[in-house]
């Protein structure tokens, strides 16, 4: 397995991979990757001829009061990871290199990102568009990785490579989750034993509103109290939102027509969690 740190090397790679006519998959990282990424890893090199992972803690997508300084970074487990699901590439570049001196241009998504996280965390999206543009710019994919788990994010970058005429598809690959339910996520390593218990929740109450609405219940909001009187039965836990939407365009959704997508963020030990799933009546599955 190769390691790149140069934006310039890294062109280079992907160069002469395309000249041989070889497909290149990306999988965009943070670091401290866990089975959720791994999976990601998988699919990749299932269905390309070079599989790269970028490993990048971003500091524009981190608000001033959130964790980028001790957001956690081990290199070398996350290089064995890598390499033992068959990774061809880590690109590790530094902050200077993709925000050089003088750096002023990002991208921003307007309509998927104007709530939700993007009113919990102003900013966030414009660094996470800006970064994986330049990660696709830089590694020039033919396919890249992203996990469900994320659905906002997804959905930001989907419309960013639609708008700007990308030629990289974007890959949703579903939710890994815990034998108990819960997302797999880098930010799990910060809950206690009791809050690694209470953190199950949240896969609890998307469990319990995908059954209500397989059984046919259209009404958004009967949907919304259960998942959230579940959660409130748990002390450790404070909703920051649960809302259902439209799957692609995020607008809210009143009733559920066909499909539809539960959302929620919940606070346990001030560990902010994500979780998402699709809802989908039974008669709209035939």
């Amino acid at each position: 397995m190769r390691i790149i740190t140069d934006l310039d090397e890294m062109r280079r790679y992907s160069s002469e991979r395309r000249k041989q006519g070889r497909t290149i998959g990306l999988v965009p990282t943070m670091g401290y990757l866990h089975e959720g990424h791994l999976e990601l890893m998988r699919r990749g090199r299932r269905e390309c001829d070079d599989l790269v992972i970028s490993i990048f803690v971003n500091p524009t997508q981190f608000g001033p009061s959130e964790d980028f300084a001790s957001y956690p970074r081990d290199f070398e487990r996350d290089s064995g990871l890598a390499e033992s699901v068959g990774v061809d590439l880590i690109f590790a570049p530094t902050a200077d290199q993709i925000y050089p001196p003088g750096f002023q241009t990002y991208v921003t998504v307007t309509e998927v990102t104007k709530d939700l996280e993007g009113v919990s965390r102003p900013g966030h999206f414009r660094g996470v568009a800006t970064v994986v543009l330049k990660l696709f710019l830089i590694v020039a994919p033919h396919y890249a990785y992203f996990g469900e788990k994320d659905y906002q994010q997804l959905m930001a970058i989907k419309r960013m490579t639609q708008d700007l005429f990308v030629d990289v598809k974007v890959v949703g690959c579903p939710t890994v989750r815990e034998d108990d339910g819960l997302a797999m996520s880098s930010r799990n390593v910060y809950l206690s034993p009791e809050g690694r218990l209470a953190a199950r929740c949240l896969s609890r109450a998307l469990g319990a509103a995908q059954e209500m609405a397989a059984k046919g219940e259209k009404d958004a909001g009967v949907l919304i109290r259960e998942a959230r009187a579940l959660i409130e039965k748990e002390p450790l836990a404070v909703i920051d939102y649960l809302t259902i939407r439209d799957p692609q365009t995020l607008e809210e959704v009143q009733f559920l027509q066909d499909t539809a997508r539960m959302l929620m963020v919940v606070k346990i030990e001030n560990t902010r969690l994500l979780d998402n799933g699709p809802l989908q009546r039974k008669e709209a599955a035939r």
